[in-house]
């Protein structure tokens, strides 16, 4: 019997992959926003595709402040996108 893989919905795009192949931005209970390479942090998770226009769809949008119930500063926006940049170009 083959094992179930677990799926996540991309708040950019609206794709549904499996969980592994996702990148997941956490908003932790100190209320910042962090991305989540591990799936293991804790806090309320939103899942996106590995690449930059899902994150770019997720924030034109507002696909991340909708699973966050929540206002999302420019700033951490900016800082997201630069992160997320970063983990992609490695």
């Amino acid at each position: 019997m083959s094992k179930k893989i677990p799926m996540r919905m991309c708040v950019g795009c609206g794709e549904m992959k499996p969980k592994r192949e996702m990148m997941r931005v956490v908003r932790t209970p100190e209320d910042t926003f962090v991305l989540d390479v591990t799936g293991k942090k804790n806090g309320r998770g939103a899942y996106l595709c590995k690449n930059a226009l899902c994150l770019e769809k997720a924030i034109r949008g507002k696909g991340l402040e909708r699973s966050f119930q929540v206002r999302i500063p420019e700033e951490i926006m900016e800082s997201l996108t630069k992160e997320f940049n970063h983990i992609e170009t490695e």
